[in-house]
């Protein structure tokens, strides 16, 4: 397996012993007009991790060097960093602005899972299909048109008689939604996915507010929404 994880070095003021508040002060120092969201010690090679601007970085215990990029377990082949990011930039669901999203519910919808979707987006639609064989959860569909043409198939989507069935119909069965026109919050659901750094679609976002950027097949769904359910204390 090939990895590719780039590193930017910058020089920073040393520090006399290792710390979190000497660290803290040290880039503070350097940056200080850069605010540092967070600094705690990591359990592998020495290295603390640093959020910065939303950011996640490494630093050394002495707080000499800054470094950028991803972290991996060799023998598991995981991704310790992007492990950590989903944590660290967890979404409180409940603060989402539902009522921009068109909402599916199946079965008794006790779990819960948003999504930024595009009807041009082949992985999407890819998604879709895996989506049908899930039961028991409520699905939120930001329709997040980022594709040439989609513009139009969202707005036609979100002004039919049944925006959920003409999402559907579209996804499921390539039956395209009549023409129709009305007033969206298409403006609202963009500004909402560039505030939460929605770089693509698909872009999950499970009901204990961890973003899954991309496609994810059926067992990785109902892994994600079980787990959930169990912190929540409601399995």
């Amino acid at each position: 397996m090939k990895i590719l994880i780039t590193l930017f070095l910058f020089t920073l003021l040393s520090s006399a012993h290792a710390g979190e508040d000497e660290i803290r002060k040290s880039l503070q120092s350097k940056f200080p007009n850069v605010k540092i969201e967070h600094i705690v010690k990591t359990p592998y090679a020495g290295l603390y991790e640093i959020v910065i601007d939303d950011q996640l970085l490494y630093t050394d215990a002495q707080g000499e060097y800054v470094l950028e990029g991803n972290v991996i377990e060799a023998k598991s082949r995981r991704n310790l960093s992007e492990e950590r990011r989903r944590i660290l930039f967890a979404i409180d669901f409940d603060k989402l602005p539902l009522e921009l999203a068109v909402k599916k519910v199946k079965g008794n919808g006790k779990r819960k899972l948003a999504i930024f979707t595009d009807p041009n987006c082949t992985f999407c639609r890819k998604l879709e299909k895996e989506l049908s064989g899930v039961s028991d959860v409520t699905l939120y569909f930001f329709m997040y048109p980022i594709f040439p043409g989609s513009d139009e198939i969202v707005r036609n989507v979100l002004c039919s008689k049944n925006p959920i069935k003409a999402w559907d119909d579209w996804m499921l069965s390539e039956i395209a939604p009549a023409k129709a026109i009305c007033d969206t919050q298409t403006e609202k659901v963009m500004a909402l996915g560039q505030k939460l750094h929605v770089n693509g679609t698909p872009n999950l976002i499970f009901g204990n507010g961890i973003q899954s950027p991309g496609f994810l097949p059926l067992e990785e769904l109902e892994k994600n929404l079980n787990e959930t359910r169990k912190k929540q204390g409601t399995s």
